[in-house]
């Protein structure tokens, strides 16, 4: 089991950055909470209205608009566990997620593929998902797998199902999906279940976990309400991801956008905790700002590396795993 180097303690040697204080941490939660309870967030799906209404939110289904409490979101913080293992089909990859510690993943959803024998630039197949698989699987410096593309030459219908095949089968290193909705995620952990030796294997070793976003700004589409609920009936980890832009679908201030994005997220994990209370999450973000020129998302720029410290410090605030997007 790989334990890898923390960053971002403070030492009293060496070069530190600290995007948010204390007292700033707390001031954005006070914030989130705030929308919460007196915004809400727009939850598309029934049954998800019904587990918030459940566990004491205050529930609108006309306008599907849920509020929660400040002490149901603090609640759901506190039993969400504060470390988490993803586990590899072969134990020498089951990587540790905790405190500080930092690790590293490929980056998922290329659209277009490079050919190696051509150089041509085109869609990708669920061969180059097969080979993609394979050189992650080879590469040390990438300690668990994300699907780098979506096969383009199956049926569209049953992409999710191609695409966790491809990469189950040809990596043994944990492998994390967007499984489109919660079908499709129950269907992924069968094949889980098939890898690992049964349910009995898998429920002790879970090869696989799962990404959903929810849609800016505070919005609870159906399919990612399904994912979250389904990963929480599951006992699997669910990665919790918001991609708000600030200037977009977010405000334009860096404040406003992590109260927005805090909120997306903390909604999320509130629904997997009412759910099954103790289910694993990861608190995510490939949140950024919008080129306002170009009205696109700007990566690898300072605004987006300000937001990713700041996010991953909110996460270290609540003591939950992150997942950051780099630039």
């Amino acid at each position: 089991m790989r334990r890898n180097l923390h960053a971002g303690r403070q030492l009293s040697a060496g070069l530190s950055l600290n995007i948010l204080t204390e007292d700033e941490l707390q001031e954005i939660h006070y914030g989130t909470l705030e929308v919460l309870s007196e915004t809400g967030v727009f939850v598309e799906d029934r049954d998800a209205r019904d587990c918030f209404e459940g566990g004491g939110a205050d529930v609108n289904h006309d306008s599907k608009i849920v509020r929660i409490p400040p002490h149901v979101v603090e609640d759901a913080i506190r039993s969400a566990p504060s470390k988490v293992i993803l586990h590899g089909r072969d134990p020498k990859h089951d990587i540790v997620l905790e405190s500080t510690r930092v690790h590293f993943t490929n980056f998922s959803e290329g659209v277009m593929v490079n050919d190696p024998y051509t150089g041509e630039a085109r869609e990708p197949t669920k061969q180059d998902l097969m080979d993609s698989a394979r050189v992650i699987d080879y590469l040390p410096e990438i300690d668990f797998c994300e699907k780098a593309m979506g096969a383009h030459d199956v049926d569209q219908g049953a992409a999710a199902l191609h695409n966790a095949e491809a990469y189950l089968t040809n990596t043994t290193k944990h492998c994390a999906f967007g499984p489109v909705n919660g079908k499709f995620l129950e269907k992924i952990i069968e094949m889980g279940k098939a890898i690992a030796g049964g349910a009995k294997a898998f429920n002790k070793r879970k090869l696989v976990s799962f990404t959903t976003c929810p849609v800016s700004p505070l919005t609870l589409i159906t399919d990612c309400c399904e994912i979250i609920m389904a990963a929480a009936r599951n006992n699997v980890v669910c990665n919790i991801l918001s991609m708000a832009m600030a200037g977009g679908t977010a405000p334009v201030t860096l404040a406003g956008t992590l109260v927005n994005h805090n909120a997306e997220v903390l909604s999320g994990i509130t629904l997997s905790q009412l759910t099954r209370r103790g289910t694993p999450v990861i608190y995510g973000s490939s949140t950024t700002a919008m080129d306002l020129k170009l009205a696109s998302a700007s990566v690898g720029t300072p605004e987006c590396a300000v937001i990713s410290g700041a996010v991953a410090r909110l996460a270290r605030y609540y003591a939950l795993p992150s997942y950051v997007a780099g630039g």
